[in-house]
């Protein structure tokens, strides 16, 4: 058995979480590209710039895992930890931002 209950419960709410935050973090920098959301210059670089990063923690963190002999649950979530630390932030900064309201 590759996942227990309660590994596969914790990676699918944790994925699932990584997926909420990101479709959040997206609106709002479509917001911000619009005009609708206070976001400062950089995020549309900094949008594309921190992928290369997240792909690349993401893939130490999975291979220090699967290297030390982890099974494949462990694994997966440790690929996946990065990911979500990152959309995390990312939305805690654009809600702090908040809307670009008319004066």
């Amino acid at each position: 058995m590759f996942f227990t209950p309660k590994q596969a419960m914790q990676l699918s709410t944790t994925a699932g979480m990584m997926m909420a935050e990101a479709q959040m973090v997206i609106a709002m920098r479509l917001w911000g590209l619009a005009g609708l959301w206070n976001t400062t210059p950089e995020e549309s670089y900094r949008m594309v710039a921190e992928k290369a990063d997240a792909v690349l923690q993401s893939t130490l963190r999975a291979g220090e895992a699967a290297l030390s002999g982890k099974g494949a649950a462990s694994v997966a979530m440790a690929a996946l930890k990065p990911v979500r630390r990152r959309t995390r932030a990312n939305l805690k900064r654009l809600q702090e931002r908040g809307p670009n309201l008319p004066r």
